[in-house]
């Protein structure tokens, strides 16, 4: 009896559904664990697949948890891209980049504590990935040029650097939000309170528009 040929494009659906499938489950037990609490088996069990089946597209835990981080950084890139932030006028580009970054990391908190695993690794995984550069200088290099372009109609001062501009506003929200537990005992403050996090929000536009208007 001839056996049966499976076409190509067939076991290339298969082999991304099966990926995916084995990264999204990746994502929930890293965000729970960490990579250092992280396990396979769980993994294995979350995704209904065959543990051996994991192996095969990752050959270890290292390399899944890569390839979790370059998927969560391809998600978040793609939402910013699409702001259309060219398209708008710099400084309400600029505010729309603050409130997006405070909305995504308040709807996927998954995404702070991929970073925080990530960083207690001295971010070897990301160092070691080729395409995380490639996802992320894009975002950098459109920053500067709606800094270039506030620069050029007189909204804008110049000499700020794109780069520490975005850490800066990343920075905003990351620290309140990663910190949000002890900062609120610490300061006998519910800051993830509906009230706290509107005031947040209005707070760190004010900080970063202020700081590159031109005055």
């Amino acid at each position: 009896m001839k056996e049966k040929v499976i076409p190509l494009s067939i076991r290339t659906r298969d082999s991304e559904r099966s990926r995916s499938v084995i990264l999204k489950s990746a994502l929930e037990e890293f965000a729970l664990h960490g990579l250092g609490g992280a396990r396979i088996d769980r993994i294995a069990e979350r995704s209904n697949l065959n543990k051996r089946l994991i192996y095969y597209y990752f050959s270890d835990k290292d390399q899944l948890f890569q390839a979790v981080l370059e998927a969560a950084y391809q998600k978040i890139r793609e939402s910013e891209r699409q702001l259309n932030l060219e398209s708008l006028q710099p400084s309400t580009a600029i505010r729309k980049l603050v409130e997006f970054t405070w909305n995504y990391y308040l709807e996927n908190p998954e995404f702070l504590t991929l970073l925080n695993s990530a960083n207690l690794h001295k971010g070897r995984h990301i160092e070691e990935s080729s395409n995380v550069l490639t996802l992320n200088s894009p975002l950098i290099e459109l920053l500067g040029e709606i800094l270039e372009k506030g620069r050029v109609s007189g909204e804008f001062r110049g000499g700020i650097d794109p780069l520490q501009l975005y850490v800066s506003i990343a920075g905003l929200s990351y620290f309140y939000l990663s910190n949000n537990s002890t900062l609120s005992f610490i300061f006998g403050r519910n800051l993830m309170a509906p009230k706290a996090k509107s005031e947040r929000l209005s707070h760190m536009c004010e900080v970063i528009l202020g700081y590159v208007l031109r005055g």
